[in-house]
């Protein structure tokens, strides 16, 4: 099977998975339960959820830039921002096509000639600076849940597992990735920032659904649907991130319509600001560097 081929494949198999979850999901709860906590969302809350999380996208772009530049590709940040939002919707909503990140890189190295193992290189890095600070807050707000004995671990894992994993992450870019070692540092601030900016969006969604107990609780089950969405099986996370707010729900006793409903909600935050990338798709954006 070429590659062409096997594109539609994975989308259609992608759709499929998503679906099937979704599926799953509203044979364990009641849709229409769910739809009347969405129907009474604040909307002012839910401004707010959209504004921060947008803001954590133009940290991310920012991000990301920092990348660029440190293998010589100085983007302005303006167009290195449309290009961010062309990769939103081609990652959600063209899954079995042209990957966000698959085609960040094609362009950059095609215009800027920078290495296409540096380009490659740099996305990965962005990934996992982002992925590293999500473990680190999900186990900060693991410390502060009250656990069992027999997951007291969490306790003192994020004092020990959070240094070790800066410093495993930073001896990786200085071993195989010291083209960027310049910038670990700016990276892993706008990772911790923008993170936390997330988090504060997902609080304003809380609030926006009448939450006001076990807020660290869902917070938690946040963090892990991120991990678990990065999982390429299904479209942008839909699905795998409601399921894992569903059985997250069981395991800390809290209301289930709720837990998806937060998770719907996230889900359709992220689909809009996506959505404002199909403007680039149609006009593609001029890459700028600071030089001109």
């Amino acid at each position: 099977m070429t590659e062409k081929q096997r594109k539609p494949l994975f989308a259609a198999l992608k759709i499929l998975i998503s679906a099937a979850l979704i599926y799953f999901i509203f044979t364990k709860i009641d849709f229409g339960d769910v739809f009347q906590i969405l129907r009474s969302a604040n909307p002012i809350w839910l401004l707010g959820a959209v504004i921060l999380y947008t803001c954590s996208k133009i940290m991310n772009s920012f991000r990301l830039n920092l990348y660029f530049h440190a293998i010589g590709v100085k983007l302005t940040q303006q167009s290195n921002l449309k290009l961010y939002l062309l990769g939103m919707f081609y990652n959600l909503f063209l899954p079995g096509g042209i990957g966000g990140d698959a085609y960040k890189g094609y362009v950059v190295q095609k215009q800027f000639n920078a290495g296409t193992k540096k380009v490659i290189g740099v996305l990965l890095l962005d990934r996992l600076s982002g992925m590293l600070l999500i473990i680190i807050y999900a186990l900060l707000l693991a410390a502060s849940l009250d656990w069992s004995n027999t997951y007291a671990f969490f306790n003192w894992a994020y004092l020990v597992l959070t240094p070790l994993g800066i410093f495993v992450f930073w001896w990786i870019n200085k071993k195989w990735f010291s083209y960027a070692i310049k910038v670990f540092w700016g990276s892993f601030f706008y990772s911790a920032a923008l993170q936390l900016v997330q988090i504060l969006a997902v609080f304003c969604i809380m609030k926006a659904l009448s939450v006001h107990t076990d807020e660290f609780a869902y917070l938690f089950i946040f963090m892990v649907s991120s991990i678990v969405s990065v999982i390429p099986l299904t479209i942008g996370g839909f699905g795998s991130r409601e399921v894992t707010f569903l059985y997250g729900s069981l395991l800390f006793a809290l209301n289930q319509d709720v837990s998806v409903g937060i998770s719907l909600t996230f889900m359709a935050i992220t689909a809009f600001i996506s959505l404002m990338g199909m403007l680039y798709h149609f006009k593609k954006p001029k890459l700028e560097t600071v030089s001109q």
